[in-house]
Order: structure tokens, then C-alpha cells, then sequence
């Protein structure tokens, strides 16, 4: 279909069976996999519809809907999902199939980097969310091998696979430029693979997995002013790393390259603010989110695949992330042990 025809669709979908008579529908910003939509409706709400391609696994997407549903009950700022006329999350019509919540307005996302106030709310919200999921059904925490986390060996192999893909397909000239430094950086990682593995060894045996959003990167949160205004777009509920993922938000490569003064105190100010809103996770493991944060990145082949895998998908915003991705983990390498003995500083 159009995205003409789609945005009719859209707009039935939402008189039928939401009982929102749409006055304006329209594209919304860009979704990861999905196709977005904002619509206003008579009384001037408006609501932020997702579409999902075909294929998606609804069962799943239903499980990520509840789960942000239930941070949301526990005080967790999440935008409240839209139920249908017959209480369902997902209502499929016309070819779509889609979910329906409120519109977060005058907000921006975390992807220009955390500052001032944003390190202490930002810490406070991963930590009041963390203590709420770890109650979650699936599962209370439990201990994981920490090589689990930063996988070096896995990392290998899948270097090793990409690097043997680069060499049987030369890239397309409009991508050489930035599938030529995919190709020379994924030869760095592997070379430095062993140097990775020996600094990992200092991280504690296990570090704790538990119930977490699963995909809480820079576009997933919210930010008005110094506050957390929401946290979107859970994923399915799963055990995960918990500092493995408080260290992919505060210390996401943007921040740390474009505030190399702040980056160490505001991290010590999220790691505050998170164990003041979860003291249930051990002083160990967030002393270990630095370290954890540099590993996985240097073990991480994205987006090194992605001019091969999807050549699409390579824009200039991916490029420079890219290249971010790569430079920090040489700048939290490089300054590991200061940020650590900071954190020592602030948990010990």
C-alpha cells in the first residue's frame, strides 16, 4: 500500500475500533522496524500509533506492551497504552496491525547526550525501573557468567565470518568509503580481542541478570528539559544484564565523546541517583558498569555487517554512529581506571 492509503487505513483503525475520531492522521518519525503515525483527535489529544510490519511476532510485541504497562503501574514514567473497544493492545484491520499510545509532547530523545540534571533523573528512572521488573513473573534475578555479557569468543567468530564476507564481496563504489573502514575496523577489533579478554578478566565472575526493557538505547528514552519524560518501547520480557544495560544508556558513545569532561562525574551521579532508586542490585556489579560498557562495545560487530547486510540502511546518521561506537571504546578504555576508582568513591 501508499503511505497515503496507508494513513486511511491508520485512520479507520482508530474510529472502528479505538473510538478515536481522527481530525488529522499523519507520519510520524521513523521506527527501528515499524512504520509510525501521530493522530489528533476532536478533543486534541493526540497518540502515537505504530504500525507493525508483516511478519512481526504480535505475541511478542503484546508481551513488551504489558511489560511497559506494568513499569507504568509502579510509577515508571511510560506513556499509557490505548486498549481497543474489546481491551486488546494490538488491533489488526485492512492489512495492519497496530498499537495505539499516548503522545509524549515537547519531549526529545537522549540521543544528543546527557548533561547536568539528565545524569541524576536518567539514573534515578533505570534504577526505580530495574526494582520493578526484577519482581516481574518471569523471573526473580539470578547470577549469569560474565563472559555471557562480553562475549569475546562469540566476538571472534563473528569477525572472523564478517571479515571473510568482506573479502569475497568487494563493496559497491557508492559505499566504498564507509564499507572500506567497516572492513579495516573489524580487523582491529579481532587483533584486539585478546587484550579485551585480558581486561575482562578483572570483572567479577557473574554479574546479575534479571526482567529488564531490553532495548534501552538513546532513541527508547525520553528527555523534557532535565527529566525523564518517558521510557518507550520495551521489548519482550527477558533476563539481561542489569548494568549491562544502565551502562548502554548513561554511557552511550555520543555522551561520552562529546562531554570527555563530564562523562566520568555524571556517570558517578547516575550510578548514584540508580542505587538510591534500586539498592538491591550489588555495589559489585555497578562498580563493574564502565568496564562492562567498554567490553561490550569492543566485542559488538554493529554496525560493521551492516553496509553488507543492509545496504539500505547505511545513512550518514548510521556512519557517524558507527565511527562513535568505535572511537569510545578507546576513550572508556583509556580511562577505565579513573572512572572506576570514582564509582569505588561514591558505592564503597
Amino acid at each position: 500500500m501508499s503511505a497515503e492509503s496507508d494513513v486511511m487505513v491508520v485512520a479507520g483503525i482508530l474510529a472502528l475500533l479505538y473510538r478515536i475520531t481522527p481530525t488529522d492522521v499523519s507520519e510520524g518519525p521513523a521506527g527501528t522496524a515499524t512504520c509510525n503515525y501521530l493522530a489528533e483527535d476532536r478533543e486534541g489529544r493526540r497518540w502515537f500509533v505504530k504500525a507493525y510490519p508483516h511478519g512481526t511476532d504480535m505475541e511478542a510485541e503484546r508481551q513488551a506492551l504489558a511489560l511497559g504497562e506494568a513499569a507504568r503501574a509502579a510509577g515508571v514514567p511510560v506513556p499509557a497504552v490505548r486498549r481497543t473497544v474489546t481491551g486488546e493492545v494490538i488491533a489488526s484491520a485492512g492489512g495492519l496491525s497496530v498499537s495505539v499510545t499516548e503522545y509524549v509532547a515537547g519531549a526529545e530523545t537522549a540521543e544528543g547526550g546527557l548533561s547536568g540534571g539528565r545524569w541524576d533523573a536518567v539514573g534515578e528512572a533505570v534504577g526505580r525501573l530495574h526494582r520493578v521488573l526484577a519482581r516481574h513473573p518471569v523471573g526473580p534475578p539470578r547470577p549469569v557468567a560474565t563472559r555471557e555479557v562480553c562475549d569475546v569468543a562469540r566476538a571472534g567468530r563473528r569477525l572472523e565470518e564478517l571479515l571473510a564476507r568482506w573479502a569475497a564481496v568487494p563493496p559497491a563504489p557508492a559505499a566504498a568509503g564507509f564499507a572500506a573502514w567497516c572492513a579495516q575496523t573489524a580487523k582491529q577489533r579481532l587483533a584486539a580481542l585478546p587484550e579485551v579478554a585480558a581486561r575482562l578478566e578483572k570483572l567479577p565472575v557473574t554479574l546479575t541478570a534479571q526482567v529488564v526493557h531490553g532495548d534501552l538505547a538513546s532513541p527508547n528514552l525520553l528527555l523534557r528539559g532535565e527529566a525523564v519524560a518517558a521510557v518507550i518501547d520495551f521489548r519482550p520480557p527477558g533476563h539481561r544484564s542489569a548494568v549491562w544495560e544502565l551502562g548502554r544508556i548513561v554511557l552511550d558513545p555520543r555522551t561520552v565523546l562529546a562531554r570527555p569532561d563530564e562523562w566520568i562525574p555524571g556517570l558517578a551521579r547516575a550510578v548514584g541517583a540508580y542505587r538510591a532508586a534500586n539498592p538491591e542490585l550489588a555495589a559489585e556489579d555497578l562498580l563493574a558498569v564502565p568496564r562492562v560498557a567498554a567490553g561490550y562495545l569492543a566485542c559488538s560487530v554493529y554496525p560493521l555487517s551492516e553496509p553488507l547486510d543492509d545496504p539500505a540502511s547505511v545513512t550518514p546518521a548510521l556512519e557517524a554512529y558507527g565511527r562513535a561506537r568505535h572511537e569510545a571504546v578507546g576513550v572508556l578504555w583509556e580511562r577505565l581506571e579513573e572512572a572506576e576508582g570514582v564509582l569505588r568513591d561514591v558505592l564503597l
